[in-house]
């Protein structure tokens, strides 16, 4: 079943000052709900008067400024250039924090002190194409989520989840979802704990698309951020299989035998072994080869760290789980461009063995893949040749639609560029005008005593 944003329809049927706009929303909402068209109708013209309201506000702290690039045109979410430079202008919005290891540093985990510790957050948002297989979004956003904790050096303590489902969508995703999220809490022994409920858009969107995020928190002594990769280190990778994406690529492609491959927890075996071998404090760096892949991964590793990271192909090639690999390379999909789920540590050449070791008594294998020189940039040797390693615009297309959208940069990159520039810049102007209002602002509630006394009294109606 589709979903719309029905809110969304009426307001672009307003800005356009279409006649039959009542009449094609009622048949929009039609295709989706079973209801009468006289319900239709009257939810129809409640969405049109609420849309009006809100169409064409002023106020400078409400109202949003557009810059005339979507996130679709950008590529925000696709885990390739564009994406990466959105995260950038992110950190830039946020500014300047107390947080040991804030959104600046492109680490997929903030970290904060406390109490003597490494307190460290992470959020994951489950895959988008996983809507209609809850138990597999549940299962590999936690996984996720988990991941980016153990990479910091840091050791779970808590999950948290969110789920968000479209007005017509089946109660029983609820279920299932939190059935995938407790199936890894168990398997590792870290509780889910909180959570929150809620519908898509309210009344405003209808369908049955689902979307949610598992967050985890964890403790650490020693931190491995990415900054901290120095030339002379060793890059060594563990063996993967995907998750959400391998997954999503398998189903959209009908290759649904392939989704089993995915489902294991043998990256966070992996780091629990490194804990249980006392060997955080001897690596410089773990990261999870996640979506935008190895090329993503090497390039924000690169840029952090201000080095040089030299990966050799043959070896990479040799770590991805072989019915996983044809699959990608029968459907011409670049492996080293999406999500393996593997565990990509930077270490001293002098400590590598013992690391593999502890990782290897996991039964999870892994090896040495390059090398962190002197430098900057990422690069790969092919055939004995070192080639460019940078991620491309989007992430390698991984389903039907993907591919139609391509990999390609748009010609108006640079141009785009400078229009979510002014965009962030416009954020954080709004953010200054605000905190200095609210900083001046009197207290209301010393103004005889009540909130009341500031609402004039011809906006005070009898109830």
């Amino acid at each position: 079943m589709a979903t719309m944003d029905i809110e969304g329809y009426a307001k672009r049927g307003l800005v356009k000052r279409d006649p039959d706009l009542l009449e094609k929303l009622t048949d929009r909402i039609l295709e989706i709900k079973n209801i009468s068209r006289e319900s239709a109708e009257r939810l129809a013209g409640a969405v049109i008067t609420e849309a009006k309201a809100t169409l064409d506000v002023k106020d400078d702290i409400i109202a949003m400024q557009p810059c005339g690039v979507t996130m679709g045109e950008f590529g925000v979410g696709s885990r390739g250039r564009g994406d990466f430079y959105a995260h950038k202008k992110i950190a830039e919005v946020i500014g300047k924090t107390s947080a040991v290891c804030d959104s600046g540093q492109m680490d997929d985990s903030g970290v904060v002190k406390a109490g003597g510790k490494f307190v460290v957050v992470t959020v994951d948002g489950m895959h988008s194409r996983l809507s209609d297989f809850p138990f597999l979004a549940g299962f590999h956003v936690t996984r996720a989520s988990l991941r980016d904790l153990y990479v910091m050096g840091a050791k779970p303590v808590a999950l948290l989840s969110d789920i968000h489902i479209a007005d017509d969508g089946d109660v029983s995703k609820i279920f299932d979802y939190t059935a995938g999220i407790t199936t890894v809490s168990d398997l590792i022994g870290v509780p889910l704990i909180t959570g929150s409920t809620l519908r898509i858009g309210g009344d405003m969107v209808i369908g049955e698309r689902m979307t949610g995020c598992v967050g985890a928190v964890g403790v650490a002594e020693d931190l491995t951020a990415r900054i901290q990769s120095r030339p002379g280190d060793v890059i060594m990778v563990s063996e993967g299989a995907g998750g959400g994406t391998v997954s999503t690529t398998a189903l959209y492609f009908g290759m649904h035998d392939v989704v089993e491959k995915t489902m294991n927890v043998k990256f966070l075996e992996a780091c629990k072994a490194l804990f249980d071998h006392n060997l955080i404090g001897k690596i410089h760096a773990m990261t999870d080869v996640t979506n935008g892949g190895i090329r993503g991964d090497a390039y924000e590793i690169a840029g952090t760290a201000n080095v040089k990271l030299v990966f050799h192909e043959e070896k990479l090639r040799k770590l991805v789980e072989p019915t996983v690999l044809r699959m990608l390379e029968t459907l011409k999909i670049d492996y080293l461009g999406v999500s393996l789920d593997a565990l990509l540590i930077i270490a001293p050449r002098e400590h590598a063995e013992e690391i593999m070791s502890a990782v290897r008594s996991r039964g999870v294998a892994i090896d040495i893949v390059g090398e962190v020189q002197e430098g900057s940039g990422a690069y790969i040797v092919i055939n004995g040749e070192e080639k460019d390693f940078t991620p491309r615009f989007r992430e390698s297309a991984y389903t039907p639609v993907k591919k139609v959208v391509g990999e390609e940069t748009p010609m108006t990159f640079e141009e785009m560029q400078k229009k979510v520039d002014q965009a962030a810049i416009n954020a954080i102007r709004k953010k200054e005008r605000m905190l200095e209002r609210i900083r001046k602002r009197p207290d209301e509630s010393a103004v005889d005593g009540s909130i009341q006394a500031a609402v004039p009294t011809d906006k005070i109606k009898s109830e």
